[in-house]
């Protein structure tokens, strides 16, 4: 995905932009406006066409297994669980693992080729203000989130141990090793495409039409609540991690705290469940778990805002011309 690095921006015609680009550099959420001759309506028609190009990838993966599971039995019948079931993490049945999360893993490269097909050049912006994925940033949210979370993790299963629930990990099952891999190999793209589309995309579309970043943090969040089947307090869940991830977002000028947050969450959940310690199929849950999941992100998102402040991350584009080019900044840091 070379096109997620694209650290240049696209040459922009300085009518086009106007009193839209602020002297001070524009804020994640506007970023749109630097790429080349932009218009309200060529966000829009970038969602259009990567639902679009997005079903014709779904085609080209499923037709090619339908047809195996036709002319296979067993194949079959293991096609027809995935209709019928609602636990998609099974140890017994890992395939259904990768059924969940490949199609969204899927939503990147449909994304990005309908970004680069009608906004043009500057891809990246999908990314960061940088025009990229800030890696070393990206990995120090990743360490950051992990001890969070470990601690979060710690405190929420010696209560339930405290209170006479049975904590004991099962470390036997046989398949135990290759979901550990697939979990691995999969949750961060996963993660990462959830976070192009409703942070990245979303928020930039929001960020098009209308000015201030609340906006654009907080109208996205219905939609990822709705592509989540969870009851009350676990949509209430759902929904304040849209809110700190998209605020994240705009106060770090990319994607990249988004996404650790939501890969350590993520595979938090499924690598204990993969030992029994909790129920990764779970859709339902208490009061309790949504404030002991609530205080876990916002000490993240203090903690990472205030991190980025003191590393210099840069949090807007340029808007400094020369010539007819919108130079990005370098990453600090």
């Amino acid at each position: 995905m070379s096109s997620i690095e694209d650290a240049t921006v696209a040459p922009v015609s300085p009518s086009a932009l106007s009193s839209e680009v602020p002297a001070r550099g524009v804020e994640y959420h506007r970023l749109a406006l630097l790429r080349p001759r932009p218009r309200w309506w060529k966000p829009l028609l970038t969602g259009l066409l990567g639902i679009a190009f997005y079903l014709a990838i779904l085609v080209l993966v499923i037709v090619p297994l339908v047809i195996v599971a036709a002319l296979v039995p067993e194949w079959g019948a293991e096609l027809q669980m995935l209709f019928r079931t609602t636990a998609y993490f099974q140890l017994d049945r890992p395939w259904l693992l990768v059924a969940l999360v490949l199609p969204l893993i899927l939503m990147i490269p449909a994304l990005l080729l309908a970004s680069r097909v009608v906004q043009g050049r500057g891809v990246g912006l999908l990314s960061s203000v940088a025009g990229r994925l800030r890696m070393d940033w990206l990995g120090r949210t990743l360490g950051l989130a992990f001890a969070v979370f470990v601690v979060y993790f710690a405190v929420v299963l010696g209560w339930s141990a405290a209170l006479g629930d049975a904590v004991t990990p099962d470390f036997s099952h046989p398949g135990l090793l290759l979901m550990v891999v697939l979990l691995l190999v999969l949750i961060p793209f996963q993660a990462a495409a959830e976070e192009y589309v409703f942070r990245g995309y979303l928020m930039q579309l929001v960020g098009t039409w209308l000015r201030h970043p609340a906006f654009a943090i907080l109208l996205p969040v219905p939609l990822f609540v709705l592509g989540h089947g969870y009851d009350i307090w676990g949509a209430a869940s759902v929904g304040l991690f849209a809110v700190v991830a998209a605020w994240l977002t705009w106060r770090t000028g990319g994607l990249e705290a988004a996404i650790a947050l939501h890969i350590v969450n993520n595979l938090m959940i499924f690598l204990l469940g993969s030992v029994a310690v909790v129920d990764a199929n779970a859709t339902s849950g208490t009061p309790v778990d949504l404030l002991g999941s609530a205080a876990a992100m916002l000490v993240f998102a203090v903690v990472a805002d205030r991190w980025a402040r003191r590393r210099g991350i840069t949090r807007t584009a340029s808007a400094v011309a020369r010539g007819t080019h919108l130079l990005p900044p370098r990453m600090h840091g």
